[in-house]
């Protein structure tokens, strides 16, 4: 009951989810030797990367993101509010752009890298939030006028 009205309900899912994020990312890297970047598995599992892990594995993991959420989470939120097709696809190819030109994605760059203290991953990690702080403060600026 205290938990929920101050809203450590849900920061104790978003730890247990970070804490799962990280032992699946240091279960890949010791297992199989490869870093749990998923723009970079995303691209293995659609054929764009040639090297990388098996491409069954790369489908595997993929698949196994949005429905580990879906279980552990016990299914999609009441209030969740999708968007449209093309909504996802402007903001999937907008993503995908930026991950290319960055080398990485916050998986690949904020999880693994920076865990390995990676110079250039802080610096990918540093430039992704400052990216959103600004995205988030334009938006507010915008959607008020």
């Amino acid at each position: 009951m205290i938990a929920s009205s101050f809203g450590w309900g849900s920061a104790l899912f978003g730890l247990a989810g970070g804490a799962l994020i990280g032992l699946a990312a240091a279960m890949l890297l010791l297992g199989a030797g490869r870093i749990a970047g998923v723009s970079g598995i995303a691209a293995r599992a659609a054929g764009i990367a040639s090297t990388g892990m098996p491409r069954p594995s790369a489908f595997a993991f993929l698949l196994g993101l949005p429905l580990g959420a879906l279980i552990v989470g016990g299914g999609l939120p009441q209030q969740a509010e999708i968007p449209g097709v093309s909504t996802l696809a402007i903001a999937g190819l907008i993503v995908g752009f930026g991950t290319r030109l960055g080398s990485g994605c916050t998986s690949g760059h904020g999880v693994c890298g920076m865990s390995r203290l990676s110079p250039r991953s802080i610096a990918a990690s540093g430039l992704f939030i400052a990216a959103g702080v600004a995205t988030v403060t334009l938006l507010r600026i915008v959607g008020s006028q």
